[in-house]
């Protein structure tokens, strides 16, 4: 007989980078990080990525199809790239949603784009990604990037941006993914648990931040497993592009 006093299975784990901790406690844990880094977030951008994450985002912009009128959603809009972006393509008739589950990063995203005058067509939300707050059926476009690999249930995360899509509406997903080719590969592992802890301690006085970044990119599912995951969620039609040899990914999908 088992003993009352004890839960019949404890409770389920995730991997917070490479440590295995409670799922109630990824959330917190990864919002800490982001806490932390929202202030710099896009200078350490622009320095670990030598300004290529601007060409990723461009690409996706690009993909995305985006027009006048739509109703677009940026998940983990962070500093708010492409949610300014889409705010001039979808123009005065259109909405842009800003979602982000961290406070901090949404702070700094809205104060960025009202400092370069983007308002009128955009809001801004605080929202889980596996939990979003909006009717079925809602959104033209929703894209995500750089924020999947951080959700604890990525599954149910796909699942709810399938239902706030339209009919015909198209989710892009921008991620690190896994290099192409080996050799790339070691340079790339090199290059992420030397320099961008350093980095992040030299210029935010946080190295542990950054260590788990590098971490959470490396347990991040790769091309083809994310491909399988968005079929599996529903959605249709379902590719994805590399870009730098595999070290970041763009996938697309469509809605039925």
């Amino acid at each position: 007989m088992s003993d009352p006093r004890k839960p019949d299975s404890a409770e389920p784990s995730t991997h917070f980078g490479y440590q295995s901790v409670p799922e109630s406690q990824k959330a917190q844990k990864v919002a800490e990080v982001f806490h932390s880094v929202a202030a710099k977030y896009d200078l350490m951008n622009d320095v670990l990525s030598g300004g290529m994450h601007r060409l990723w985002k461009r690409f996706t912009i690009e993909l995305s199809g985006v027009r006048p009128g739509n109703r677009v959603l940026d998940i983990a809009g962070g500093t708010g790239d492409l949610a300014r972006q889409f705010s001039r393509l979808v123009g005065p008739t259109g909405e842009v949603v800003l979602a982000d589950i961290n406070a901090s990063m949404l702070k700094v995203g809205r104060d960025r784009l009202l400092d370069k005058g983007v308002a009128g067509n955009v809001k801004f939300v605080q929202a889980d990604a596996e939990k979003l707050p909006f009717p079925d059926n809602h959104f033209d476009v929703v894209t995500i990037a750089f924020g999947l690999r951080n959700v604890t249930h990525k599954e149910d995360a796909l699942r709810s941006m399938l239902r706030v899509l339209k009919p015909g509406g198209r989710l892009l997903v921008l991620e690190f993914s896994k290099p192409s080719s080996s050799l790339l590969g070691k340079a790339y592992d090199a290059y992420s648990f030397a320099f961008m802890p350093l980095a992040g301690k030299l210029i935010t006085n946080d190295a542990e931040s950054y260590r788990y970044l590098a971490e959470s990119i490396r347990m991040h599912p790769d091309q083809e497993t994310l491909k399988g995951m968005m079929v599996d969620a529903g959605f249709d039609l379902v590719t994805y592009h590399n870009m730098t040899g595999g070290i970041v990914a763009l996938h697309r999908g469509i809605k039925p």
